[in-house]
């Protein structure tokens, strides 16, 4: 089991940038393939963002494709996602997680995760 900590939401007006970090600890990262979801008001969990165990492959929603980059340090044992360019539409909940999985594998369904951060708050604002 791995714990994971998410950090690095707040307000930011329509157009900025926010830099999201998940820190784990009690197992290296490099064992999982890696996550982000996001949870709206009112709405379902959604697919966000996965980087694979591997650090190789990684695979993000069509509606975040260009603006959002997800990466690795290996080092920290940090996954990162950088979102550019947010829209009123980003404003949501957003959770890592970490899923034992193929090397290669990016896993896009919540339900082939086993660990799960607390959550950071993202707001954008017009």
């Amino acid at each position: 089991q791995v714990q994971l900590v998410e950090s690095g939401g707040g307000l930011v007006q329509a157009g900025g940038s926010l830099r999201l970090s998940c820190a784990a600890s009690g197992r290296p990262l490099s064992d999982y393939a890696m996550g982000w979801f996001r949870q709206g008001p009112g709405k379902e969990r959604e697919f966000v963002a996965a980087t694979s165990r591997g650090g190789v492959s990684t695979d993000y929603a069509d509606s975040v494709k260009g603006r959002f980059t997800v990466s690795r340090d290996y080092a920290k044992n940090i996954v990162y996602l950088q979102m550019n360019s947010l829209e009123p539409e980003d404003t949501a909940i957003y959770y890592c997680a970490a899923a034992t999985s193929r090397y290669y594998y990016t896993p896009r369904g919540g339900s082939e995760y086993d660990d799960w951060g607390q959550g950071t708050q993202v707001t954008v604002s017009l």
